[in-house]
């Protein structure tokens, strides 16, 4: 694969804030009209990460490109080509929302721009709401309205920074859908979030703590890479048996799943014989394919704190 291939192509990508590392030597490839997710928890880097790569913060270390310009020396051509939607609402509240739309063209100069503005209201739903002011709309809304703003300029490439933080599930299944339509005509998209379900709506992920890239590939391959192994357990007082299971060598994580709990470890033979230690017939034991929140905290317990 050539590099024109990849939107973004970099390699040891460091930025330091006084003594403290917040992206450590990240590496990162991600192909022309993929989705990618970018995970990990607060604090760990992923907005820092983001706004190198869209040409608002200058690496400290390493090299690469974002669709083919250089991160160090050609910030200024990035951004005309990049959308980034930051995880804050960022917008004029007091203008409305064709208003909102019709600045950011303006930014941009974009040509021909009531006419772009327009087919941008359509496109998202927001025509029959143009006139309403920014700041009287719910999150939802204000997603839609912050996703056409970032699009006004027709970007190759969507840096999505928990973009859904916020807003309803029938909002975010709205949004996602909209993500692969745009996907599906060739935009890029790195986008961070929390959520899981969302994670496995990715071309492939990668996962971040404390400023180091911890995990990288399809969901399968990141779950496979864990070699973890997890036991579901069911039945009455849940809580003291998780209070048996915890810090018993072999035992990572146990962590309630609504009327189960799940209990997880690296190491197989360990953790099957703590279980066969504890394990009563008022308890049902069931071995289930880890999945990625279970891989996602054990990778997040084992990382080491970059303020600590």
């Amino acid at each position: 694969m050539s590099a024109t291939d990849f939107a973004i192509d970099v390699a040891g990508v460091t930025k330091r804030f006084g003594d403290k590392t917040v992206v450590n030597a990240i590496d990162l490839q991600v192909k022309r009209g993929e989705i990618y997710g970018f995970l990990g928890p607060n604090g760990s880097g992923k907005t820092t990460f983001i706004r190198m790569l869209c040409g608002l913060l200058t690496p400290d270390a390493g090299s690469g490109t974002c669709l083919g310009y250089d991160v160090l020396t050609q910030q200024a051509e990035i951004k005309r080509h990049v959308g980034y939607m930051t995880q804050k609402f960022s917008y004029y509240e007091d203008l409305s929302i064709r208003e909102n739309l019709d600045f950011i063209a303006r930014l941009y100069a974009v040509p021909e721009r009531g006419g772009v503005v327009q087919r941008s209201l359509e496109h998202l739903g927001l025509a029959n709401r143009s006139a309403q002011l920014a700041g009287q709309l719910s999150g939802g809304w204000k997603q839609r309205l912050a996703l056409a703003a970032c699009l006004i300029h027709s970007p190759q490439l969507l840096l999505l920074d928990e973009p859904t933080a916020g807003v309803d599930p029938k909002a975010r299944r709205d949004f996602w859908e909209e993500i692969h339509e745009l996907a599906a005509h060739g935009i890029t998209v790195l986008v961070t979030t929390h959520y899981m379900d969302e994670a496995e709506r990715c071309d492939r992920l990668a996962y971040l703590a404390y400023g180091k890239l911890l995990a990288r590939g399809t969901t399968t391959e990141v779950i496979a890479a864990a070699r973890l192994t997890t036991w579901a357990v069911s039945g009455p007082a849940l809580r003291e048996l998780a209070d048996q299971l915890r810090g018993r060598d072999g035992v990572e994580q146990v962590v309630a799943f609504g009327t189960t709990l799940h209990v997880s470890g690296r190491d197989a033979a360990k953790l099957d014989a703590v279980i066969a230690s504890v394990r009563d017939p008022n308890h049902e034991w069931t071995k289930i394919r880890s999945g990625l929140e279970d891989v996602f905290i054990s990778l997040m317990d084992t990382a080491r704190d970059n303020y600590s």
